[in-house]
């Protein structure tokens, strides 16, 4: 019984993850939040790059005054995923004020509290977040529940091509939010 309705649950929340992946809410607000992806050396990978491109773009058109990158070390002692976005930013001409790295989160739900305390501490209120756009549900859902208002912008050409893709990267998603929720209860 308890593994019917844990799958159910996933079915429920899979369809619910796709449908806001397609949801591109470019809004103004008091800061855009880039969470984090790989880092490598010093150097954004890829997705990170595609991630932080997109929050230089929401910013060069004025959406927020500030950007907030996070991630911690990971397996890189030498350098967190919030500060290589961070550098990353400064290096295309975001100004060094406008910028501030979460770089202690070990995943997306302590990303998320340690952005709500800077969001609060600096009387922000809401937030423009960018990531991949089947991580969008699970990460506004833990913002959210920090007390802040969630604007999404996915980065561009983060929807997997494939129907079998899209359907492993919900379900991918759906199984990590359960476990959000279970830890959280």
């Amino acid at each position: 019984m308890v593994a019917v309705s844990a799958m159910g649950f996933l079915l429920f929340i899979s369809r619910q993850i796709m449908r806001e992946a397609g949801i591109d809410e470019e809004h103004p607000a008091d800061a855009i939040v880039v969470f984090g992806a790989a880092e490598y050396v010093g150097h954004p990978s890829p997705v990170y790059r595609a991630r932080l491109d997109h929050a230089y773009s929401l910013f060069q058109r004025g959406l927020a005054p500030v950007i907030i990158t996070t991630g911690g070390a990971g397996n890189d002692p030498h350098f967190s995923e919030g500060q290589v976005g961070r550098d990353y930013l400064e290096s295309r001409g975001v100004p060094d004020g406008d910028l501030i790295a979460e770089t202690q989160g070990g995943d997306t739900d302590e990303s998320a509290q340690r952005v709500a305390v800077i969001l609060h501490v600096n009387d922000m209120r809401d937030c423009l977040l960018v990531s991949d756009a089947y991580h969008m549900f699970r990460a506004k859902q833990m913002m959210t529940a920090q007390g802040i208002a969630v604007y999404i912008s996915p980065r561009p050409g983060s929807i997997p091509k494939t129907i079998v893709g899209r359907y492993i990267a919900a379900l991918r998603e759906s199984f990590s939010y359960l476990l959000y929720k279970a830890h959280v209860r």
